[in-house]
């Protein structure tokens, strides 16, 4: 079985479970599933796991994301995109660049976004635009999220062209729709390709006609990444056989099993889960390390 990930340039107008369909095709591999959704309008980076890696999308799921993209002033929208009905009358009051500037600059740091009427956020296990597809508003709850970076690239009224890093879960139809009420003028999401997921970004981003190439060709190795190079931002360590044996059986490891360690480049929001290897360096899991007690737990186990 194929077990990886896939760095995938979703186009216009797909949704993520339409490249995730189209690449199950393609593949002939019924375990696959992508690790953030990206809206139709979008297009970008797109991370597909494949057979065992699956089982990593609660941890691929929360790298930080960035976009580049176009907000457009005077008319907010249902979706809060291009592809939405519009909301109230259009405004020709476009708002001067200082004015501009220091509204983009309030949404730097930690904020709260409610999420789009029209998203794939559960409702008593119903995604939310189902139930505003139906007349209905859902009862969607606040989150807090974090935007590190809201440049303005260029601002050609009614258009803003620009680039943001955020953290997993941001919503920047939102974050559109927000900055045109503070600003009083209305506005929605025109375009947005996101540009980066952690690490990963669109220069190693493979469009689904050259997957398909590739596939045809056996050539998987060429746009597959293997287990092992995946969450390379998580601490590491290699058991020694006896201790691989016992990890997955899912005993926990003593410090006594471990061959060697490395925490380089570890993220200190991460450092108590560990990547675990064999000596051979086999991805075998992930474990979350007790320091109380001073062992290894294991958290995901791959099967042999």
């Amino acid at each position: 079985m194929m077990n990886g990930m896939i760095v995938v340039d979703k186009p216009a107008d797909w949704t993520s479970h339409d490249a995730v369909l189209h690449l199950r095709k393609i593949l002939r591999i019924k375990k696959i599933g992508h690790t953030g959704t990206l809206d139709p309008l979008a297009t970008g980076v797109l991370l597909i796991t494949i057979g065992q890696a699956t089982r990593l999308f609660p941890y691929l799921s929360r790298m930080d994301k960035t976009y580049i993209g176009e907000i457009r002033f005077g008319q907010a929208t249902e979706t809060y995109d291009s592809q939405g009905k519009p909301i109230g009358p259009e405004c020709r009051n476009f708002p001067k660049e200082k004015e501009l500037r220091e509204a983009v600059e309030s949404f730097e740091g930690e904020i709260t976004q409610l999420p789009p009427p029209f998203s794939a956020k559960k409702i008593d296990g119903q995604p939310a635009f189902k139930l505003a597809r139906q007349g209905l508003s859902p009862n969607l709850s606040p989150v807090r999220v974090h935007i590190y970076r809201f440049l303005i690239l260029d601002y050609s009224p009614p258009c803003l062209k620009f680039l943001v890093e955020c953290s997993s879960g941001t919503y920047i139809r939102t974050l559109a729709h927000d900055l045109g009420q503070k600003l009083g003028c209305g506005a929605h999401l025109s375009q947005l390709r996101r540009v980066a997921v952690g690490k990963y970004t669109e220069e190693e981003a493979f469009p689904l006609d050259q997957i398909k190439e590739l596939a045809g060709k056996k050539d998987f190795s060429k746009f597959i990444i293997p287990m092992e190079y995946l969450l390379p931002d998580y601490p590491s360590i290699w058991l020694d056989q006896i201790g691989s044996k016992a990890f997955l059986h899912g005993a926990r490891i003593g410090l006594d099993k471990v061959a060697r360690a490395s925490i380089t480049g570890a993220r200190s929001s991460s450092e108590s889960v560990y990547r675990i290897f064999s000596e051979e360096g086999k991805f075998l899991g992930l474990a979350i390390f007790d320091r109380k007690e001073q062992f290894f737990q294991p958290k995901v186990v791959f099967k042999p």
